[in-house]
Parts: structure tokens; sequence; C-alpha cells
């Protein structure tokens, strides 16, 4: 049968809708993100795998590495134990994953060495250069760091991360290389109080022999605020998204920039009103402009979700969920890179029910362009 070919008043209708689909430009309107697909990198029973935004993620390429801390847990409370640290590598974009344990990494109260002084400068500008930053679970404020020039293979350390004229630093891993023997960190001290939950910066030019503080972001919280994702957005334009809770018990994710790398800082947004009992986040830039904020949703429906800024985090929109289906708040703590091919990759850890362990997982997804 020959088609029939619309005249008059419905032509025009059709022209109408598909004008409207293509959107005012003529282009086609930017599809949504998408679930590419999901794994599991550790799952043993007895055993869980967790924690990842307390390590970190690197990527090269198709390489990447990314921290978590594993702990066994007592089959009659539930209860995780002390952790050790893993690290899991992927070769192929985080399709597979490999899990390592460099003896190196082995912490004193595991049995490894105490941490010395670092009497060497670190070269931050090597092609395989790694820092991990971790510190004791006793509460005393101490923390300490190693380092690799071959992503991660082998570590030097550990060595002592000094005070900095703080009561404590509870130590992560997050820092910005800038130069070769320039570095900034972003790290959480204890306050006044000497409970944890101060955001601060501090710098070295020494290749990490000395550290100066550069700045605390914000105020000093009544609750705490922890756990900055940071990303430079110019030569000195830095923005930071903070884990924050309240004294009475809400938590919500708030975001910070500054103008002058890293010593003052002001409120810029808050692109999660409220994360349940807390989660941090992973904030990223993508190969696009925007900003990408990943979290752990610790409230009902339990799941890791995405939020998307334009605007260099003055608003935010297009929340996304990355994976669902938890069955209780304790899940979260994602890192986010993204991949050459613009695929991004979220690694965080889950529950399921009937289980105690936790265990870590991985998301491919699709940010879509804008």
């Amino acid at each position: 049968m020959t088609p029939r070919i619309q005249t008059g008043l419905a032509s025009r209708w059709l022209v109408v809708v598909a004008l409207l689909a293509l959107g005012s430009t003529g282009t086609a309107p930017a599809a949504p993100p998408a679930v590419i697909d999901h794994s599991r990198i550790f799952d043993k029973t007895g055993t869980s795998g967790a924690w990842p935004a307390n390590y970190a993620i690197w990527s090269w390429g198709e390489e990447i590495l990314c921290g978590f801390g594993v702990a066994e847990v007592d089959p009659k409370t539930g209860r995780s134990g002390d952790r050790e640290t893993r690290l899991a590598r992927s070769l192929d974009g985080g399709r597979t994953w490999s899990v390592e344990s460099p003896p190196e990494l082995l912490a004193p109260e595991h049995g490894g060495k105490e941490p010395a002084k670092l009497d060497q400068p670190m070269d931050f500008s090597g092609p395989g250069f790694v820092m991990l930053l971790t510190h004791r679970r006793d509460h005393t404020g101490a923390s300490r760091f190693w380092h690799s020039s071959d992503r991660g293979k082998t570590f030097s350390g550990p060595y002592q991360f000094p005070m900095l004229g703080f009561p404590g630093i509870e130590a992560r891993t997050e820092y910005i290389v800038e130069g070769p023997r320039q570095a900034t960190l972003f790290q959480t001290a204890f306050k006044s109080d000497g409970k944890e939950g101060w955001p601060f910066v501090a710098r070295t030019t020494d290749g990490g022999l000395t550290w100066k503080v550069v700045g605390n972001i914000g105020p000093e919280p009544t609750g705490f605020a922890i756990m900055p994702s940071t990303v430079q957005l110019a030569a000195d334009r830095l923005i930071t998204a903070l884990r924050v809770r309240e004294p009475v018990g809400k938590s919500w994710i708030d975001v910070y920039t500054s103008d002058d790398n890293g010593a003052a800082w002001k409120y810029a947004s808050r692109p999660v009103g409220d994360t349940g009992t807390g989660n941090p986040a992973s904030l990223i830039r993508l190969n696009d402009g925007r900003l990408c904020l990943t979290w752990g949703q610790r409230r009902k429906p339990f799941s890791i979700r995405a939020i998307f800024s334009d605007d260099e985090g003055k608003s935010w929109h297009g929340e996304f969920v990355i994976h669902e289906g938890g069955v209780n708040p304790d899940l979260g703590y994602p890192r986010t890179v993204q991949r050459p091919d613009g695929n991004l990759v979220t690694v965080f850890y889950f529950n399921q029910a009937n289980r105690n362990e936790r265990f870590l997982a991985r998301t491919i997804w699709s940010p879509r362009s804008k």
C-alpha cells in the first residue's frame, strides 16, 4: 500500500509536534543518564568490604584503582571489627576487578610498621604517583600516609602526618597535585571541643616534608562537617562538597567554593538536603564541564544517587538513581571517575537482606551529554 501524505492542518500539527520534540534550537533534547551495568568487586562471607570514600580512587585511562576497607563481621551481633586496607584494580575500565593487599599498607595496629618521619621529598608529578592517607580508629587524632610511584603496586611508608596545631586529625585520602613538590590536602580536624568535625586545607611546597594550614572550610560547626571532596575549577578556584550533620541528627551535603586556592571559603549551595543518617559525597567535573556529585542515600528508599550542576555548584538538578534496593542505611561512601569514553564508574558499598556482611560494588553508567 502506498503511504498517504498528510496535508493541511494535520500536517502542520505534525510539524509543530516534531519541532517541540526537537527543542527550540532544532536539535534533539539531551538523553537522561542511564545505567549500563552493575557488578560486585568484593563479596565474602564473614567479612565486609566497604568505605571506599575513606580511601580514594585513581584512574589512568582504562586502569582504575580504588582503596577500601575490609573487616570481619561478628556472626552474632553483625558488628564489624577493625578495618584493614585493600586495593581494587581494574584494567578494563571498571568491567572486571582484582583485589590486592600490599604488605606495606598493613597498619601498625594490625602488625605493620610504626609510622616514621618522612625524610625524602615525594615527587607528586610522577606518572604513577599515588598517596594514601588514613587515621587510627581509636579517636586519638593520629594520622599517617603512604606513597607509591608505580600506581599503587608497592608503597613507601607509613609516615607520620603532623597535627598542624589541631587537637587531632582524622585523615582520609583527598588531595590535588599542583607541581613536582606542591600538593594540597583537604582533611578533617578535631574541633575545639576535641570531637571530629572541622574541614581544613593544608599545602606542602617541599614534597611533603612540611605542611602548612591554608584555611578552614566554613565556620566551626556545632555538629560536624567532614570528608571534603574537591574539584579544581580554575587556577585559584576550588569547590568542595562536605558531609554535614547537626547534633539533633539531621544530615545533608553542603558545597563551598574558594577563589584564593583554599584560604577563604564561602557557602555555595546544598545539593542534597537530607541524606538520612549521613553519607559523604564524591564530586567530579565531567568532560563536558558539568559537575557530578554522587552519594549514598541513607533514608528510604536506600540507594546510591547522583545529581548535576551546570553553573559550578550554584544550583543542582537531574537527581538520578545509580543503584537501588538497599535494605538498610548502612551503604554508600562512593568514589566516582570518568572513563575516556565518557561513561562513569562509581564504586560504593551496599547491603542485602538476611546478611550482616556488606559488599563492595560498582556501577558503570552514562551521564549523557547536556
